[in-house]
């Protein structure tokens, strides 16, 4: 892929909160968050807020448990974030993260919620297995928060790490 544009200054990745499973006869899409899950997105929002982690922009898979992890996020910072709801997130591989994130202008900070495996891989991709590996020995977690800055076009940093 040739980058269109340079990623923003700071990537924020979140993998969707812990999730229930999906009620029998329902599609994987439409699993609602566990009260597990509730309470660790909230836990995360406010957390990253009290470290000052703002998106200006949130691009958030449809899915049901995505976009209800990203509404602890608009809860948190109530009408500050800008947020974009994108069908290709579900079910997507890193490339198409990295293309939508590439693809964003004018923005500074952006958050990416989604599923894994594309979440892990494009921390890694951006950081290095090594980081991802030492960050995430058993997988990236649910509420899992990577806070990444560029560096330079192609350098990339992780700041900070936080799970909800």
């Amino acid at each position: 892929m040739t980058p269109s544009h340079q990623l923003p200054q700071r990537i924020y990745l979140l993998r969707h909160a812990k999730s229930g499973w999906a009620e029998p006869g329902g599609r994987d899409f439409d699993r609602n968050l566990s009260d597990a899950g509730f309470a660790e997105a909230e836990l995360l929002a406010e957390t990253a807020a009290d470290k000052g982690y703002r998106p200006d922009l949130v691009v958030c898979s449809t899915a049901k448990r995505c976009r209800q992890t990203a509404d602890a996020i608009n809860r948190v910072f109530s009408g500050l974030v800008e947020f974009r709801y994108v069908d290709a997130l579900y079910n997507a591989p890193a490339e198409a993260y990295l293309e939508i994130a590439h693809s964003i202008r004018g923005v500074e900070a952006l958050m990416l919620v989604g599923h894994n495996p594309a979440i892990e891989e494009v921390f890694a991709r951006l950081c290095g297995n090594e980081v991802m590996a030492r960050t995430v020995p058993e997988g990236y977690p649910t509420s899992g928060l990577a806070v990444i800055d560029a560096l330079g076009e192609d350098t990339h940093v992780l700041r900070d790490f936080l799970v909800g």
